[in-house]
């Protein structure tokens, strides 16, 4: 069964600049697996040195989160859509306003979503 797998703009650097990226597969988990097969420096972003799915990586189902079905384990159909979505966290309340605005307007690469695999 074929699968679309919907990159994110992060992560798209390790998937030859593709945004989809189509495998068979039975489930989820399968899914992933097709895909870090054909882009292997993905394997680092998604999932840990244990091959666990990392925390913040969160993937959907047809709009559906995994975490709330069969996870990894859920099954796939022809034409189901997966995306990958990394959580996004930061900023500080603390600084001053004109602080918080410089660092935002900042112009600094962006890497990857995942600080535990990406040293800025």
């Amino acid at each position: 069964m074929t699968t679309k797998i919907h990159i994110p703009t992060p992560l798209r650097q390790y998937a030859d600049k593709s945004a989809t990226v189509e495998v068979s597969a039975g489930t989820v988990a399968d899914a992933l697996s097709g895909l870090v097969n054909k882009h292997p420096d993905l394997r680092r972003h998604l999932y840990t040195d244990e091959g666990k799915l990392r925390a913040f990586v969160n993937v959907y189902l047809n709009d559906e989160d995994i975490r709330y079905l069969e996870k990894e384990a859920t099954r796939v159909n022809d034409g189901d859509n997966i995306s990958i979505v990394p959580s996004i966290a930061g900023g500080s309340a603390d600084l001053p306003q004109d602080s918080r605005n410089a660092e935002l307007n900042c112009a600094r690469p962006v890497r990857c979503c995942c600080p535990a695999c990406c040293r800025l």
